[in-house]
């Protein structure tokens, strides 16, 4: 899935920027007296873009306004779920895991991320932990924020992550580095009373 999104991604982007170009470069040959290119719909640099007759051509007509809401609509549509998709992919969908045998194996991001919240959450000190891997399949990295109890030393925390919760995904998953960028916030408390 993602290799095809990333496929999908650089098609619509090498073709919307020919498009552009090639657009941008007509009107600019255009603008500066150049003769225009063939395919050009004006012939001179003070040619409107649209006549007013081109304007108003269908208006009175019952299909033009649903029709250009309807595209107008699609458009934006599509480019949401692009977007989102774009947005989406930047969690690791599966890692690669070296088997010994030359073959190697996958292992869905999503449960090496649930293991490793689940031991991260489990360290002294942790109110809540979320983890997320990123990077490529070969060479993953993980994106750790925590929320640390009040009166909790951050570097004791941040040992702890290193030596047991990364150190075991490391392992368990037979790679040579996990990378983490780790973000630590405490969680808020009351005031203490002094009395």
């Amino acid at each position: 899935m993602s290799a095809m999104l990333g496929t999908v991604n650089r098609v619509l982007l090498a073709v919307v920027g020919l498009v552009l170009l090639a657009v941008g470069g007509a009107v600019l040959a255009v603008g500066f007296d150049a003769p225009p290119p063939s395919w050009w719909l004006h012939q001179g640099p003070h040619d409107v873009l649209l006549t007013t007759a081109e304007r108003t051509r269908w208006r009175g007509d019952g299909w033009w306004w649903p029709t250009v809401i309807g595209a107008l609509a699609l458009l934006v549509l599509l480019a949401l779920w692009w977007l989102a998709a774009v947005l989406r992919r930047r969690r690791l969908g599966e890692l690669l895991v070296d088997t010994g045998d030359g073959a190697g194996a996958l292992l869905r991001g999503r449960a090496l991320e649930g293991v490793l919240t689940a031991d991260t959450a489990r360290l002294d000190g942790v109110a809540h932990a979320h983890v997320a891997l990123t990077g490529r399949r070969e060479a993953p990295a993980a994106r750790v924020r925590l929320q640390l109890e009040p009166h909790v030393d951050p570097a004791t925390t941040l040992d702890q992550l290193t030596a047991r919760a990364l150190t075991h995904a490391r392992e368990s998953a037979a790679l040579e580095a996990l990378p983490a960028e780790v973000r630590m916030r405490a969680v808020r408390h009351k005031a203490e009373r002094v009395g």
